[in-house]
């Protein structure tokens, strides 16, 4: 799963500190959910998400082969 967290964060000049006081993680967290080593909680990404005013699939992007029929 990708994510644009990086991307929105510059644009709202927020720092990964700032966005982890917002959501109430620590720093780390948003550091592994940007590298993409870290896959959030449900409550986490609407959290996240809600920051940015984007629904959680505006800002999560899965990978279509992490899907299995």
């Amino acid at each position: 799963m990708h994510n644009r967290i990086k991307e929105l964060r510059a644009k709202d000049n927020l720092t990964q500190d700032d966005l982890a006081r917002m959501v109430q993680v620590r720093r780390e967290t948003i550091v592994f959910l940007e590298q993409g080593k870290y896959n959030p909680s449900l409550k986490l990404a609407h959290d996240i998400a809600m920051v940015f005013r984007l629904k959680i699939e505006e800002l999560f992007i899965f990978d279509e082969e992490g899907i299995r029929s």
